[in-house]
């Protein structure tokens, strides 16, 4: 009888230690999108490489991620959304360009710090952007010569 109450006690705490687990692993992956970050969006003639969950880099430090990216159907343009850390404080005057790591290496969000004393709030959108560049097109042209 002894025995069986010890192994029902070790199950119960085993049980609550899961839960208590589980519980903050939920809370984890809930607060991610929420309150530690904010959402900025900019718009680029060509985002190709890039995708969702790229880096977003300030000075070569992740600050964030890409998280959607649509079609403007009016302008043909990529709109890209990304969750910034909230501790970063961007410029409004900040533009984004897409980089590369390498010929190999996939594609980030570079974001250049502007001079304003005015940053980006939740929800505001990046005015200055450049696109992704070919490097294989680029490449292709210096080799062949066209």
């Amino acid at each position: 009888m002894r025995n069986n109450l010890l192994e029902s006690l070790i199950g119960f705490v085993v049980i609550i230690i899961a839960i208590i687990f589980f519980i903050y692993s939920y809370s984890m992956m809930g607060n991610k999108n929420s309150s530690r970050t904010y959402e900025i969006t900019a718009v680029f003639n060509e985002v190709s490489g890039l995708m969702s969950g790229s880096d977003v880099r300030l000075s070569g430090i992740k600050v964030g991620s890409v998280t959607t990216q649509t079609l403007d159907g009016d302008s043909y343009e990529a709109v890209v959304s990304m969750q910034i850390n909230n501790d970063i404080k961007i410029p409004t005057d900040s533009s984004a360009k897409i980089s590369a790591e390498g010929l190999l290496g996939g594609n980030y969000i570079s974001i250049e710090p502007g001079g304003s004393d005015e940053i980006l709030m939740d929800g505001d959108v990046i005015e200055f952007t450049q696109g992704s560049i070919d490097l294989i097109g680029l490449l292709g042209n210096a080799v062949f010569g066209s």
